[in-house]
């Protein structure tokens, strides 16, 4: 603590009288300042002892002295020190009535104490209280950073910073979502901050906010009203948020203990750019070996790294974010483990058997198409990232950069960055279970590797939920090439798997994004891909294309008014080709309708008794209806 009014008063060697504001002699002195001007405000910062002799005031005039204390009172000065027996034997009756009326404490100073004894006093004080803190500060770092390193990691961290705070601390993973806290009753108290967690997460990083911390709820124990949240990361990254609350603004050791739990945490979340490096590529290397039909040689390289994750059915995922911002690999790829309760996606590293990967193979230039791999049976203009699995291709040798942040180096957010939100999602949640995801961005999509039933996948749905929610709930199917809506997520996932069959599991999770897209959902599981109807996929450009081709003889006919041949043929195939039925109809005779028919075959040279040629008709029909 700062020196206060009342250790100045008690000091031995001052010798100070209290003369007026004995009720306030506890408040905190900043500085002792002398001045003989008449209106020293402008030169006060407030928190001053001001010591004065009275040369230049007229001590004497009630209403000057009262509009001089009051003018200083204003200024936040703390206390008036009046040196007796220089210019007055006493202090004037009417600068003690000023002082006692405006409550401001009225010190005496003897004779034979020098303003500059005080000023020493105070600033040695001073001194002294700020060596106290640093100390403390140090103290506390040290302790910090033997709960950082030790077995319960984080948790430990907030706890021990919460006991030097004399509050509560809690922390948020890199989602926004509430990971621990301590003591044990602030996790509601941390729980009603995650609408401000989310709004600083939306701020470039780093970035940190003062909140209030909300009532009690009737718990003695909830005493904290002033909340400081901390992001925690290096660059503009947000990896996680550290909420510190507290009954007053925090003091200098209490902010050197919140700057050492920050960068202590920070520590947690970021690894070294070379060893992440390598991890990535040891995760993209397995990932080829699954989709190359190698399950022997990937479990073998997964090592304790990824072994649990090949122990068990496993999803695979696919995600594709707007086409117009292509996702680039990550600047630090890594492996994180997830076994104690630290900000995703990296947090600490003690447990080498439950991590998680994150390796980033490079897109090589090329189209949409190209990226997405070609389609089934047609050889690719130009090499693509991740061939056809069904094709025996795998991903490439070289498939590693590391140019830019994976969030494209804005913070995560999800409209702006959907798959950056999505990794942050399944890295949190992964996080919370100690679980192993493999997650290999790749150009503009994300391909990922989870367990089945696992946290991942289920944090994935929730995701797609939320993202359907900001839709309006509804399908909304788009065009070929068209622009996703809003944010332009659309994830595929594949049915359980095991190693042997990844590459099937791969093309599983590319038709389900192919059907998320066209149906305008956020997600579709392979299970889902025969549910609902086959029409929808008429409406790509290329089946338009052929359904005019097809036709198109048929509307040049009618266009001249010598019938209408395309109206028949829909109502005779929509009629199974009952020749009354749809002569009704038409409202024509059936021997017309067959005559028409006839014509029908004669123009485009193919037999309607062919069920593959009634197919494809009906098919240009609906097609060119859309």
């Amino acid at each position: 603590m700062p020196p206060t009014l009342a250790s100045l008063v008690h000091h031995s060697t001052l010798k100070l009288t209290v003369l007026a504001g004995e009720g306030r002699l506890d408040t905190p002195v900043q500085w002792a300042h002398v001045s003989e001007l008449p209106d020293p405000v402008p030169y006060l910062d407030g928190g001053e002892l001001l010591l004065i002799t009275a040369m230049k005031l007229d001590a004497e005039d009630p209403e000057a002295m009262r509009r001089y204390v009051r003018r200083l009172v204003d200024a936040g000065v703390v206390g008036l020190g009046f040196a007796v027996g220089v210019n007055y034997e006493q202090a004037p009756a009417a600068l003690v009535r000023a002082a006692s009326e405006a409550g401001l404490p009225l010190l005496g100073v003897p004779r034979r104490t020098p303003f500059i004894a005080i000023s020493k006093v105070v600033s040695a004080a001073i001194a002294a209280d700020q060596y106290r803190a640093v100390t403390a500060g140090f103290e506390a770092q040290r302790e910090l950073t033997r709960a950082a390193i030790g077995a319960e990691g984080p948790t430990a961290l907030l706890a021990r910073l919460a006991a030097h705070l004399n509050g509560w601390a809690a922390l948020y993973d890199a989602s926004g979502a509430l990971i621990g806290s301590a003591p044990d009753w602030a996790a509601r108290r941390a729980a009603r901050l995650t609408g401000d967690v989310e709004r600083l997460r939306e701020r470039a990083a780093p970035a940190s906010a003062v909140v209030g911390g909300g009532g009690a709820d009737g718990d003695e124990e909830e005493v904290a009203d002033r909340v400081e949240l901390q992001t925690l990361g290096i660059g503009r990254r947000t990896r996680g948020v550290l909420a510190v609350g507290t009954g007053a603004p925090l003091g200098t050791a209490e902010r050197y203990a919140v700057h050492s739990a920050v960068a202590l945490l920070t520590l947690t979340t970021e690894r070294s750019r070379a060893l992440r490096e390598a991890e990535q590529r040891l995760g993209a290397a397995l990932l080829r070996m699954l989709l190359a039909g190698e399950p022997d040689h990937a479990r073998a390289v997964a090592g304790q790294l990824y072994g649990e994750l090949l122990d068990a059915p496993f999803r695979m995922l696919v995600a594709e974010g707007p086409a117009s911002t292509p996702h680039a690999a990550p600047s630090a790829p890594h492996v994180a483990d997830t076994a104690a309760p630290a900000p995703a996606p990296s947090p600490s590293a003690a447990a080498p058997s439950t991590r998680q990967a994150h390796a980033a193979p490079t897109a090589e230039p090329g189209t949409a198409q190209e990226a997405h791999g070609p389609p089934h049976g047609a050889a690719p203009s130009a090499p693509s990232t991740v061939d056809d699995p069904s094709n025996g291709a795998a991903l490439p040798a070289q498939p590693f950069s590391s140019a830019t942040p994976l969030s494209g180096g804005a913070p995560a957010t999800t409209t702006a960055d959907p798959l950056g939100s999505l990794v942050d999602t399944i890295e949190a949640a992964t996080a919370r279970t100690g679980e192993a995801a493999l997650i290999v961005p790749d150009g503009a999509r994300l391909i990922v590797l989870a367990t089945d039933g696992g946290a991942a996948v289920r944090a994935c749905a929730e995701h797609a939920e939320a993202a359907e929610a900001r839709r309006g709930g509804t399908a909304r199917p788009r065009a070929r090439g068209s622009a996703p809506a809003d944010d332009g997520l659309v994830i595929g996932l594949s049915a359980p798997a095991g190693p042997t069959a990844a590459a099937t599991a791969y093309r599983q999770a590319e038709q389900a994004l192919s059907v998320a897209r066209r149906r305008g959902r956020v997600l579709v599981e392979h299970e889902q891909v025969a549910a609902g109807s086959v029409l929808p996929l008429l409406a790509d450009d290329a089946v338009r294309a052929f359904a005019d081709g097809l036709l198109r003889a048929l509307y040049d006919h009618d266009a001249t008014g010598r019938g209408d041949l395309v109206a028949s043929l829909r109502a005779w195939l929509s009629r199974h080709g009952q020749w009354d039925a749809a002569a009704a109809e038409l409202r024509v005779h059936r021997h017309t309708l067959r005559y028409r028919m006839r014509r029908v075959e004669e123009i485009l040279g193919r037999s309607l008794d062919d069920p593959d040629v009634r197919m494809e008709l009906w098919l240009a029909l609906k097609a060119t209806g859309m």
